[in-house]
């Protein structure tokens, strides 16, 4: 049904005149006449009777002009849900503990009058997608899809290198300590059966495996963070890596120890993806705030990749290209997706 032909209708039937309600839309009278016409051939009905003192609803007039007020009302709604600054910012944090949805508890705590949609998408080729789509607007992201750039129209900002800790149980041999180096982890089992082949997260501990001879097992079933927590308090040999701001809560009887990694520190490193061509502008807030909050990128005594985003000149810079690769893919295991193991680590 053509709104602009119900919108005439509506003027007209408040106006009781045609040439009142041209003035009121700024259109000719023929206009406001040759739409109603068009509209009573729609509908099959008269709409009005001419009279000498106007245009007057008939029957069926009365009884579509308030079903026509509510078209015009969704009408609004449905232009005000898309129109730029209206509808919610949404944005992929992937994992509901994990550090990107820290970062944006962080905004709405400074931005509390922006409207968020928060939701969690698994692989970065689901995300791309729909920030191209327009379905979502960023993507907390720490490459590109491993072997593949990122498609030139996608912009991307690094904001968080986030420590990894080991995470044991009260009886491992690591336990006690204040820190462990890395070069000491070598020797034990690290148990993360969220990895999964082809993910920016397994390319990651793929590389850190390689540079310093640790020995990941990614075998499964993942049954998710809480189990993994259970099976790592309960089994002196098994440890695992967390991010310093994963959060987790587990029983107090489990007496797990988050024990910070060091010499050099393995830190997994946030960007934030978005579409070069997307103008909302909470998304701009969004990359001011993390600007703002961006600091110890590639510090002194920290360890990444070397095919991660680049940290960013100057503080201020929130939008960068990254045109990189990885370097191969992942030979980790992992059966259910969605579990422990998530960037850095950590389940749902």
């Amino acid at each position: 049904m053509d709104l602009d032909a119900v919108r005439t209708f509506v003027a007209a039937a408040d106006a009781g005149r045609f040439q009142e309600a041209a003035a009121e839309l700024a259109i000719t009278q023929q206009a406001v006449s040759k739409r109603i016409a068009a509209l009573e051939r729609h509908l099959g009905v008269r709409l009005f009777t001419r009279t000498p003192r106007g245009a007057r609803l008939t029957i069926d007039g009365q009884a579509f002009l308030p079903h026509a007020r509510e078209l015009l009302r969704i009408g609004e709604r449905a232009v005000a849900s898309v129109r730029t600054g209206r509808r919610p910012l949404r944005v992929d944090v992937i994992a509901s503990r994990g550090a990107g949805s820290g970062l944006m508890r962080g905004f709405h705590r400074a931005h509390p009058g922006i409207d968020l949609d928060v939701l969690w998408l698994f692989d970065i080729e689901t995300a791309l997608a729909a920030i191209r789509s327009g379905e979502i607007d960023a993507s907390f992201r720490a490459v590109a899809a491993p072997g593949h750039p990122l498609p030139e129209d996608i912009e991307s900002v690094r904001v968080l290198d986030e420590p990894l800790q080991l995470l044991t149980g009260p009886a491992h041999a690591l336990a006690g300590a204040r820190s462990v180096p890395l070069a000491e982890l070598a020797g034990h089992r690290i148990w993360m059966p969220g990895v999964v082949p082809g993910t920016e997260w397994a390319a990651y501990y793929d590389d850190l495996v390689a540079e310093f001879g640790l020995t990941i097992e990614a075998t499964g079933p993942n049954f998710g963070s809480d189990a993994l927590l259970d099976t790592v308090a309960d089994t002196p040999a098994l440890a695992t890596f967390m991010g310093a701001q994963t959060r987790l809560v587990w029983p107090a009887g489990h007496g797990l120890r988050r024990i910070p990694v060091t010499d050099p520190t393995p830190v997994y490193p946030h960007s934030l993806l978005w579409h070069r061509d997307n103008a909302h502008p909470a998304l701009a807030a969004l990359r001011a705030h993390l600007a703002t909050t961006t600091t110890g990128l590639d510090a002194a005594g920290t360890w990444t990749p070397g095919w991660v985003l680049p940290r960013p000149a100057e503080p201020e810079q929130v939008a960068r290209r990254a045109d990189l690769t990885l370097p191969r893919d992942t030979g980790a295991r992992g059966s259910d997706r969605r579990g422990s193991g998530a960037p850095p680590a950590g389940s749902r």
